[in-house]
């Protein structure tokens, strides 16, 4: 059975493949190359292919779609009647996944095409983002098993990621943030003990349950706020590389001192409607860095964030 395919433009309108309404949407009439491919990874265009009545396959490039064409497609996905959804997008490689509900592709596509805020960047606190992919594909990565758990379990939060945080030796470096619909200020709902050691023995046991920006060092607290919340919010992984200036309150006078650490951050849903957003850390040289460890591409265009029906 030949498969139905359809573009949605930049705009949100619908076009077939080779008509005269997507060369003119491309901006041009006779192309050499493959229109459709160039279209989806360079120009926003989202690709949808029906599979007889069994699969619908949503291809496009999350960083270039604009929110028409993300709310043609969700449309289109809400009225199937088919039962297996495949996202096929680009990140610095193709990758895919597979749903068998609507509902959750449409939330999956909303999590990919969400928004990257970026916190201004302070003198004191120096970040330089990294591409998730860094970590995630690195075999050496202490990081790595809790970005394959967030990957693998579509980012829900159950148990087994603290259990899998004390399997490989990361639950003392770990730290969690909770953040409710109506109550954006993340809360602390966990804080490993290895960061006592510069955030204070006190503070680590009585800060859960406390804001995240009402931390001792209130500059800090204030700036790592606003990270934990920019994840929370746009459902997306963060992996940086951090300068920073810590105030080490377990120590008499607070000696203040550079540190250069690795940070993961990522989202996750709970069976309530809070979102959890975990921080993993390792304190790293300057010469430590791998050589597939590579900043991220210059900023991209802002992207717009779509809810989910």
């Amino acid at each position: 059975m030949k498969p139905l395919t359809m573009l949605a433009t930049p705009d949100g309108k619908w076009v077939f493949p080779n008509s005269a309404e997507f060369f003119a949407a491309l901006g041009d009439s006779d192309p050499d190359y493959d229109a459709i491919a160039f279209a989806v990874k360079n120009l926003g265009f989202v690709k949808l292919q029906s599979i007889g009545q069994s699969v619908v396959e949503v291809e496009l490039h999350p960083r270039n779609v604009e929110l028409p064409a993300l709310l043609a497609a969700q449309q289109q996905l809400l009225m199937s009647q088919v039962s297996l959804f495949r996202i096929r997008y680009f990140d610095t490689d193709w990758e895919s996944e597979i749903s068998s509900t609507a509902e959750h592709t449409i939330e999956r596509l909303s999590e990919l095409c969400a928004p990257v805020y970026t916190p201004a960047m302070t003198e004191r606190f120096i970040v330089e983002p990294q591409e998730f992919s860094n970590v995630f594909h690195n075999d050496t990565s202490e990081l790595r098993p809790l970005a394959q758990k967030w990957r693998v379990s579509f980012g829900h939060f159950d148990p087994s990621v603290i259990s899998l945080a004390v399997q490989c030796q990361l639950l003392p470096r770990l730290m969690i943030a909770g953040m409710k619909p109506r109550e954006r200020a993340p809360i602390w709902r966990f804080i490993g003990d290895g960061h006592k050691q510069w955030i204070g023995q006190n503070y680590q046991l009585l800060g859960v349950g406390e804001k995240v920006e009402d931390m001792p060092d209130k500059e800090y607290g204030s700036w790592a706020s606003q990270y934990y919340e920019s994840v929370g919010v746009s459902g997306q992984p963060r992996y940086d590389m951090i300068t920073a200036m810590v105030d080490y309150q377990a120590e008499s006078g607070t000696p203040r001192r550079q540190v250069r650490y690795e940070r993961l951050m990522l989202p996750w849903k709970t069976p309530s409607d809070e979102v959890f957003v975990t921080m993993c850390s390792r304190t790293i040289s300057r010469g430590a860095l791998s050589n597939s460890v590579r900043p991220m591409a210059g900023s991209s265009p802002a992207r717009k964030f779509a809810r989910s029906a």
